[in-house]
């Protein structure tokens, strides 16, 4: 994508598209969104469910067995969930950046 630097420099067609295309790009992380929230959702019903089954049939509540299907799941969830928001998430953008600052500014503290 072309990189735009005075809106005002630009045609009312050319705006028309960037916005339009903006927009789907906003739909599409909504979109996204509303999946991993469903698939959520369905992993926490759908677990305490079986857990409950497996717990009144006779089963012992502190085993692997019971938390098998909740563990896997949960593992593919979890990368749903760095599908969805990214590896940024847990880090933020500059997080390496910020690291490296405040490393390098407690060096310079200590050598003043």
């Amino acid at each position: 994508m072309k990189q735009i630097t005075d809106p005002n420099n630009i045609s009312s067609s050319e705006n028309k598209f960037l916005r339009e295309e903006a927009y789907l790009r906003a739909q599409k992380k909504v979109k996204a969104l509303i999946g991993f929230y469903w698939h959520l959702a369905s992993y926490v019903i759908v677990n305490i469910f079986i857990i409950f089954l497996i717990v009144s049939n006779g089963g012992t509540f502190f085993s692997f067995g019971t938390f098998a299907t909740a563990f896997f799941w949960g593992i593919g969830l979890f990368f749903h969930f760095l599908g969805v928001f990214g590896p940024d998430f847990l880090f933020g953008k500059n997080w390496e950046e910020r690291k490296i600052k405040k490393y390098m500014d407690k060096d310079d503290s200590r050598w003043e």
